[in-house]
């Protein structure tokens, strides 16, 4: 039934172009029209890790999810917005790993007792999200130590830190992928409801770039209705990119991980949470803080605010605990869900600037 929804994709469009104003409308067309595109990038992902493994399948699926949230935050970077775009990276950080995580989690356990994933991948990609956050801290230590007696030195160090992360998340492609691909191998067989007639390479692939391309399109335009909803609700803006936007950029790996939860196959479901999350802490944001050296009005650097980086830690702390046994059940899904709801609340009540 998710495809009758497609009909709201270019209503959408429509409305955005012809009736700019009615941001209500266009907001509820456009959410609702990214969830059946979402559908169809998860049931593409599940394809190609059928032929490729649930490793390569993960990393196809975050790619592509973190498409949307890429272009939205190079969007910003243009107009100088950096406090939206950092907001908007943490977002995508925590989110991943404790709103989709959690929501996959969730929904395998309640069709199976416990489910089981790689725990030496598992253990790979959570020491890669502690090297997140300690990218994240770092800055601002660096600022509250010796900030004041080195003008602009938050922004070499944040170049420096950059090229560092993009050297090692292209070193941890090449563990996952090359030389310990084993560590990232599933450890469930996928269970019957696996389709009989399985698509072409050529199909699969050719889904996931249409899918992504038009929910980066209607991201972009939910983006736009965000700002004056927000005003006229009193939102602070990193509400707004931590929470909002994160959530409505992150559609495609909801439904993906999600899908594979319940399909028991939750080595594919902890690639695409974790390891979108990986990709947009040691890829994403590194990228953004180069490219702002060349379309943004100045130089972005890692400086994160206190609550940003408070959240990073706590939520990959708890992750770091819940994929610590190789093991998941309903429980643990709730325990990353509450997590998410109490950073939620706290930044819902943080007042607007």
């Amino acid at each position: 039934m998710l495809n009758w929804f497609l009909a709201f994709v270019p209503i959408a469009i429509v409305l955005h172009h012809f009736a700019p104003g009615r941001y209500e409308l266009v907001f509820i067309t456009a959410a609702i029209g990214i969830l059946p595109l979402a559908a169809w990038l998860g049931r593409a992902t599940e394809q190609l890790a059928d032929r490729s493994g649930e490793g390569i399948g993960g990393l196809l699926n975050a790619t592509f999810g973190n498409a949307a949230e890429l272009i939205i935050a190079l969007a910003a970077l243009r107009a100088g917005l950096y406090d939206v775009v950092k907001a908007t990276i943490v977002g995508s950080i925590v989110g991943n790993i404790l709103l989709v995580l959690g929501a996959a989690m969730l929904a395998g356990g309640m069709r199976y007792p416990e489910q089981h994933f790689n725990l030496a991948g598992a253990r790979a990609q959570a020491t890669m999200l502690t090297l997140a956050a300690i990218a994240l801290i770092i800055p601002a230590a660096y600022h509250g130590l010796v900030g004041e007696l080195y003008a602009g030195g938050e922004k070499s160090l944040s170049i420096s830190i950059s090229l560092v992360l993009l050297v090692v998340y292209c070193m941890f492609l090449l563990f996952s992928l090359w030389t310990h691909p084993s560590f990232f191998c599933g450890v469930n067989l996928p269970d019957d409801e696996t389709s009989s007639q399985p698509w072409s390479l050529s199909w699969s692939i050719a889904v996931l770039a249409i899918c992504t391309s038009a929910i980066a399109w209607l991201s972009e335009i939910l983006v736009g209705t965000i700002e004056p909803t927000a005003q006229a609700l009193g939102l602070s803006d990193i509400f707004i990119g931590v929470f909002v936007i994160a959530i409505l950029g992150n559609a495609a790996e909801h439904a993906s991980a999600i899908t594979a939860a319940i399909k028991n196959r939750m080595d594919l479901s902890l690639s695409i949470a974790i390891g979108s999350s990986i990709q947009v802490a040691l890829f994403v944001a590194p990228l953004l803080v180069l490219a702002s050296l060349i379309i943004g009005p100045e130089p972005m650097d890692l400086l994160f605010g206190k609550g940003l980086i408070l959240a990073v830690f706590v939520a990959v702390l708890i992750t770091g605990q819940i994929a610590s046994d190789g093991r998941s059940n309903w429980l643990k899904g709730v325990q990353l869900l509450a997590v998410y709801l109490i950073l939620g609340l706290a930044f819902f009540l943080t007042p607007r600037a």
